[in-house]
């Protein structure tokens, strides 16, 4: 009886495994045979015949009709992931904004809710409860369309204590260790795994796997850095496709790296921080536009950054001057980082995508500068810098992907902790 333990133990993690590979692959490839999904894998056919009638039977996947024919014996069915059943549920708390989506095993957005909400400084509980009707609102929708949640992945613009769904600090929110998870849990009818991001790192996952490559083709490199900013700015450092998430669970505070050391005092406590060169309100004032008027009446956090976009569209000399030295002290906080990390790739995401034409010279023109000597230049050529294709919706997306990604790491559902929250949450 011991000795029949293990064994069995072993083969249902092979068979986890297996699924999840199958359900992976058909998912990331789109419709094909059973024979297409065994080519893959590198399964038998009949093995792939066993998994792929498990997971039509749990509804996961779905006979869409003949598959093309390939010159050798009768066309088998194309398969297809369900366009029902589990969804995944991401939200996001901004500074000056909250929204929800829930999104299907294709990858489509079902269903969206967005609003402005002024978060700064607000009592969490609050913007919990107003975060929470959103959720239900969303949840709700995707019922009559056969969906249900399969998780729910919340990103915050701060830091999550590792292995945890404590945000300890989000200074642009005034959150000091807020748990977001019971309120949710309480407030909401989606009964599912819960797990709470930074909002970089989720952005990351976004860039994984929605963004492409730094050339807007293929996947991304194994090794990359993604920047994010909308009034604060964070990174994700991505080692190998994992997330590098150091001791606590605080790696990518790039926005508290110093660039001009004796500079301005930041709010961390520190001088000189680039958040006080390249943040939202630092380069507004730098463009002579107060923060507070520049969002009066719109209070959502993209707002300066479209005031700024049009400003410099325009040819505001102020506007166009306050991007130009952003972008300078942002190459100089990269420069460091690059030396540091040496990422195949650096990927401008969040607002700073909409911001990249007057942000990317400087930028480039800083990073050249130096690395042009030293150990980078006698080597490979530095990394590349790209623009996010995903946009200022990535620590959205990269929330509800992540939540969906429950599924496929485990399709029937034996596994309690999903590998794709573990990874989030730096366990």
């Amino acid at each position: 009886m011991n000795s029949a333990g293990p064994a069995a133990d072993t083969q249902h993690g092979i068979r986890r495994r297996n699924l999840a590979r199958v359900l992976g692959t058909v998912a990331a490839a789109g419709p094909m045979s059973r024979a297409g999904i065994a080519a893959r894998v590198g399964l038998t056919r009949a093995a792939v015949s066993s998994l792929v009638d498990a997971l039509l039977r749990a509804g996961l996947l779905v006979e869409t009709g003949p598959a093309a024919p390939s010159g050798r014996g009768r066309p088998g069915s194309e398969l297809s992931v369900s366009d029902t059943g589990p969804a995944g549920i991401g939200a996001e708390i901004g500074v000056g904004h909250l929204a929800v989506c829930a999104v299907d095993l294709r990858g489509r957005i079902r269903a969206r809710e967005a609003t402005d909400s002024v978060n700064r400084g607000s009592d969490p509980g609050a913007v919990l409860r107003r975060l929470a009707g959103m959720i239900t609102e969303v949840t709700g929708r995707i019922a009559p369309l056969g969906l249900r949640p399969a998780g729910l992945t919340v990103a915050v613009p701060g830091l999550v204590a590792r292995g945890t769904t404590i945000v300890a600090h989000a200074p642009n929110l005034g959150w000091r260790y807020v748990d977001p998870a019971p309120a949710l849990r309480a407030l909401t009818d989606a009964h599912c795994p819960l797990a709470v991001g930074n909002e970089a790192h989720l952005g990351a996952l976004a860039e994984m796997r929605l963004g492409g490559g730094p050339d807007g083709h293929g996947a991304p490199p194994p090794d990359f850095l993604h920047i994010s900013a909308e009034v604060g700015i964070g990174a994700a450092v991505v080692v190998g496709g994992q997330l590098l998430h150091g001791v606590r669970g605080f790696a990518g505070e790039l926005g508290h790296v110093p660039v001009y050391p004796g500079g301005r005092p930041c709010g961390c406590g520190g001088r000189g921080c680039l958040e006080q060169y390249a943040g939202e309100a630092a380069v507004l004032r730098a463009a002579g536009l107060d923060p507070a008027q520049a969002t009066a009446g719109r209070p959502g956090s993209r707002a300066g950054v479209e005031l700024l976009a049009r400003s410099a569209a325009a040819g505001d000399r102020a506007a166009s001057a306050a991007l130009r030295d952003a972008g300078t002290a942002l190459g100089i906080a990269l420069t460091g980082a690059v030396h540091l990390l040496d990422p195949q790739a650096v990927v401008l995401g969040g607002a700073l995508a909409r911001l990249a034409p007057w942000l990317l010279p400087p930028l480039e023109r800083e990073l050249t500068a130096r690395t042009a000597v030293g150990p980078l230049a006698e080597s490979a050529p530095r990394a590349r810098v790209a623009v996010s294709r995903v946009g200022a919706d990535g620590p959205l997306l990269g929330a509800a992907h992540a939540a969906l990604r429950a599924v496929l790491d485990d399709p029937l559902g034996r596994s309690r902790t999903p590998a794709v929250l573990r990874q989030l949450s730096g366990e």
